[in-house]
Protein backbone atom coordinates (compact mmCIF):
# COMPACT_ATOMS: atom_id res chain seq x y z
CA UNK A 1 0.00 0.00 0.00
CA UNK A 2 1.67 3.28 0.89
CA UNK A 3 3.70 2.24 3.95
CA UNK A 4 7.34 2.27 3.39
CA UNK A 5 8.56 -1.18 4.09
CA UNK A 6 12.66 -0.34 3.89
CA UNK A 7 14.82 1.41 1.67
CA UNK A 8 18.21 0.50 0.66
CA UNK A 9 20.27 2.38 -1.57
CA UNK A 10 23.14 -0.04 -3.63
CA UNK A 11 26.25 1.30 -4.78
CA UNK A 12 29.00 -0.35 -7.02
CA UNK A 13 32.28 0.21 -7.41
CA UNK A 14 34.04 1.53 -10.61
CA UNK A 15 35.75 -2.57 -10.32
CA UNK A 16 33.00 -4.21 -9.85
CA UNK A 17 31.26 -2.92 -12.79
CA UNK A 18 34.44 -3.07 -14.86
CA UNK A 19 34.62 -6.67 -14.86
CA UNK A 20 31.43 -7.04 -17.66
CA UNK A 21 31.87 -5.97 -20.93
CA UNK A 22 28.30 -4.43 -21.27
CA UNK A 23 25.26 -3.14 -19.71
CA UNK A 24 23.13 -6.27 -19.99
CA UNK A 25 26.00 -8.26 -19.06
CA UNK A 26 25.86 -6.89 -15.31
CA UNK A 27 22.24 -8.38 -15.12
CA UNK A 28 22.47 -11.05 -13.17
CA UNK A 29 24.66 -9.56 -11.02
CA UNK A 30 22.25 -6.73 -10.61
CA UNK A 31 19.44 -9.22 -9.82
CA UNK A 32 21.29 -11.07 -6.86
CA UNK A 33 22.13 -8.02 -4.93
CA UNK A 34 18.27 -6.75 -5.15
CA UNK A 35 17.15 -10.68 -4.58
CA UNK A 36 19.15 -11.07 -1.63
CA UNK A 37 18.95 -6.79 -0.06
CA UNK A 38 15.09 -8.16 -0.18
CA UNK A 39 15.75 -11.56 1.66
CA UNK A 40 18.12 -9.86 4.20
CA UNK A 41 14.84 -7.75 4.96
CA UNK A 42 12.40 -10.50 5.45
CA UNK A 43 10.40 -9.39 2.38
CA UNK A 44 8.99 -12.31 0.85
CA UNK A 45 9.36 -11.33 -3.16
CA UNK A 46 6.27 -13.71 -4.27
CA UNK A 47 4.10 -11.50 -2.12
CA UNK A 48 4.41 -8.84 -4.73
CA UNK A 49 1.25 -8.52 -7.35
CA UNK A 50 4.05 -6.49 -9.73
CA UNK A 51 7.40 -5.92 -10.79
CA UNK A 52 8.37 -2.00 -11.54
CA UNK A 53 11.96 -0.60 -12.98
CA UNK A 54 13.16 2.16 -13.81
CA UNK A 55 12.39 2.97 -17.55
CA UNK A 56 15.92 3.25 -19.48
CA UNK A 57 16.98 4.63 -22.66
CA UNK A 58 14.31 4.31 -25.15
CA UNK A 59 12.72 5.51 -28.43
CA UNK A 60 10.87 8.76 -27.90
CA UNK A 61 7.23 8.24 -25.97
CA UNK A 62 5.14 9.96 -23.37
CA UNK A 63 5.92 9.85 -19.94
CA UNK A 64 3.94 7.21 -18.35
CA UNK A 65 3.67 3.84 -17.25
CA UNK A 66 4.21 1.25 -19.95
CA UNK A 67 3.89 -2.67 -19.76
CA UNK A 68 8.03 -4.70 -20.09
CA UNK A 69 6.48 -6.03 -23.48
CA UNK A 70 8.70 -8.23 -25.51
CA UNK A 71 9.60 -5.29 -27.88
CA UNK A 72 9.98 -3.19 -25.15
CA UNK A 73 12.59 -5.66 -23.48
CA UNK A 74 14.35 -6.19 -26.81
CA UNK A 75 14.41 -2.17 -27.40
CA UNK A 76 16.05 -1.90 -23.56
CA UNK A 77 18.51 -4.81 -24.51
CA UNK A 78 19.83 -3.31 -27.50
CA UNK A 79 20.16 -0.05 -26.22
CA UNK A 80 18.31 1.83 -29.44
CA UNK A 81 18.97 5.15 -27.78
CA UNK A 82 22.36 4.00 -25.66
CA UNK A 83 23.57 2.11 -23.38
CA UNK A 84 22.82 3.07 -19.59
CA UNK A 85 22.48 0.91 -16.30
CA UNK A 86 18.62 2.48 -16.33
CA UNK A 87 18.06 0.30 -19.28
CA UNK A 88 18.28 -2.90 -16.74
CA UNK A 89 15.25 -2.06 -14.46
CA UNK A 90 12.61 -3.16 -17.18
CA UNK A 91 14.76 -5.73 -18.29
CA UNK A 92 15.16 -6.56 -14.15
CA UNK A 93 11.49 -5.75 -13.98
CA UNK A 94 10.18 -7.84 -16.59
CA UNK A 95 12.70 -10.92 -15.36
CA UNK A 96 11.53 -11.23 -11.86
CA UNK A 97 7.87 -10.66 -12.60
CA UNK A 98 8.02 -13.46 -15.33
CA UNK A 99 9.52 -15.97 -12.39
CA UNK A 100 7.24 -14.57 -10.06
CA UNK A 101 4.29 -15.00 -12.33
CA UNK A 102 2.90 -11.33 -12.33
CA UNK A 103 3.33 -8.62 -14.86
CA UNK A 104 5.97 -5.37 -14.71
CA UNK A 105 6.13 -2.09 -16.23
CA UNK A 106 8.87 0.62 -16.26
Amino acid sequence: DETLLFEETLRHSTEEIAKYATIVDQKDFRKELIVDILAKNSFDIRSLNVVVGRGGLLKPIPGGTYPVSDALLADLKAGVQGQHASNLGGILAREIGDEIGVPSYI
